[in-house]
């Protein structure tokens, strides 16, 4: 072997190895974020969870001391709501209401095509029928949803959150 096959077989030696410190390199921090993505994601689920928590602890709390959101809407002039968001806070909520003399007009989900309920439950693009107010229990998405519900019905659109923490 000559000089110069030795000199280019080196070379190639070395671009091999820098290639795979770069592909591990690479790859590592390709992992590193993706962990971090998770990380985050999870943090994310966990506080959302952790709000959810602390409302019904509120709403516990609000029902020991004898309060109802029926009382509050009533006094505010609400006899006919939406709920938006027909998950347990906002199936909670339908049933708080149920038999009272707040009724509950529809309830509003993404999902509405999956949600079986005792009311007619629609899609935020569907037409939104006159309310007094529109009763929003996804806390955590609240200002991202008034955004959106402002733009589509004209009436006070509150914050379950709000509400049980006022009363």
């Amino acid at each position: 072997m000559t000089d110069k096959e030795g000199d280019l077989v080196m070379k190639k030696g070395v671009v091999a190895v820098l290639s795979m410190v770069t592909g591990a390199l690479v790859g590592a921090g390709a992992a590193a974020k993706q962990t971090s993505k998770k990380a985050n994601k999870q943090k994310e689920y966990a506080d959302k969870h952790l709000a959810l928590y602390l409302l019904m602890n509120q709403w516990v709390k609000v029902k020991q001391e004898n309060k109802s959101i029926e009382e509050y809407c009533l006094k505010k002039g609400y006899r006919e709501i939406a709920i938006y968001g027909m998950n347990y806070v906002g199936e909670t909520l339908l049933n708080e209401l149920s038999g009272s003399e707040v009724k509950v007009k529809y309830g509003i989900d993404r999902n509405a095509g999956g949600i079986y309920a005792d009311i007619s439950v629609i899609t935020p693009d569907d037409k939104m029928p006159e309310v007094d107010a529109v009763i929003v229990t996804p806390i955590t998405f609240f200002d991202e949803i008034e955004g959106l519900l402002s733009q589509r019905i004209d009436c006070p659109i509150i914050s379950i959150e709000d509400i049980l923490y006022e009363i």
